[in-house]
């Protein structure tokens, strides 16, 4: 009995001590029409990020696509976002939106565990060319460096767009 007793302590101090994030309702309404378990996804990974963030974008129209390609925000207009097979997450300090690189590597990080625990294969967009973020061994911030460093060896620049995860085919 005082073992049990231990156990439900330290349980309770442990939960009391990590602070964790949650969705606000603004963020799950942006997850309607979005594949289900990239939905899981992202709920776990906001119950273990070190960084709050909320969800931008989720199931995209076909003239929401066309205004971020035409504008040079999106490269493609076969977004997976088209078929709600892909998200866009936005860092937060406190109530600030933040676009510091370093907190999406922390989310990525997030993002990386909670596919590795739902079993999904996601990519980052930070980091294209690493097909299975949640196989890849090694921080979400290696990845990002990964895929820099190998564009630059194709003399090719990098695209860069930190907020964006994908539900790739598992």
């Amino acid at each position: 009995m005082g073992i049990k007793k231990t156990m439900v302590v330290k349980y309770k101090v442990i939960k009391r001590s990590k602070q964790m994030f949650r969705l606000s309702k603004r963020s799950i309404k942006r997850l309607e029409g979005v594949d289900p378990q990239l939905v899981a996804c992202v709920h776990r990974a906001i119950q273990v990020t070190k960084i709050d963030f909320g969800v931008t974008e989720g199931l995209r129209s076909v003239r929401r696509q066309k205004q971020l390609f035409d504008s040079g925000a999106s490269k493609t207009m076969s977004s997976k976002h088209l078929e709600g097979r892909a998200v866009d997450l936005v860092a937060y300090i406190g109530a600030r939106v933040s676009w510091e690189l370093n907190l999406y590597d922390d989310i990525a990080d997030g993002m990386k565990l909670a596919a590795s625990e739902t079993g999904l294969s996601i990519r980052w967009g930070a980091a294209w060319n690493v097909l299975d973020l949640g196989d890849y061994i090694g921080t979400s911030e290696e990845a990002m460096n990964y895929y820099i460093d190998t564009r630059r060896k194709q003399g090719r620049r990098p695209f860069i767009d930190a907020p964006h995860f994908e539900l790739m085919e598992s």
